[in-house]
C-alpha cells in the first residue's frame, strides 16, 4: 500500500519499492481497498528485499514490527525510519464478513496514505 501512494503522491521526489522480510503473496483485500482510493496496485508482487532491482537506497523505512526487527543490511549511508502501523491480515483474520475485514484494511490503508503524504526525509 505504502509503494502504491508513493508512487501516486510522490513520483516527483522519490523512487520507491517495497519488500517484505517474507513473501506473502499479493493480497486481494489490499488490492480492493487502494482501488477504492484510486490507486491500481494489482501489478505489484510480494518481494524480498535481495529480489529488489537496486540494493543502494537513500532511505529504508519500516512499516511493522516484524520487519523492523528483522530488517536486513543494506550496504552504504541511508536515512532509516520506523513507522508501525497494525497488519491489516492479522487484524481481519477472526472477521466474520468480507466487509468487517475490509473495515481492518482501510482503517491502515487511511493511515499509510496520510504518512506518505507527509512523509518528510532528510
Amino acid at each position: 500500500m505504502a509503494e502504491g501512494f508513493a508512487r501516486m503522491f510522490r513520483a516527483k521526489d522519490m523512487e520507491p519499492y517495497s519488500a517484505g522480510v517474507v513473501k506473502h503473496g499479493m493480497n486481494p483485500l489490499a488490492v480492493k481497498v487502494m482501488a477504492e482510493a484510486g490507486v491500481d496496485i494489482s501489478a505489484q508482487f510480494s518481494k524480498t528485499v535481495e529480489e529488489l532491482p537496486v540494493q543502494e537506497f537513500d532511505a529504508v523505512i519500516t512499516l511493522c514490527g516484524h520487519a523492523n526487527e528483522n530488517c536486513p543490511y543494506f550496504p552504504g549511508k541511508f536515512q532509516r525510519l520506523h513507522a508501525g502501523f497494525d497488519d491489516p491480515p492479522a487484524l481481519a483474520k477472526d472477521a466474520r464478513t468480507e466487509e468487517e475485514a475490509l473495515g481492518h484494511y482501510r482503517r491502515v490503508r487511511d493511515e499509510i496514505r496520510e504518512f506518505v503524504r507527509t512523509l518528510a526525509l532528510e
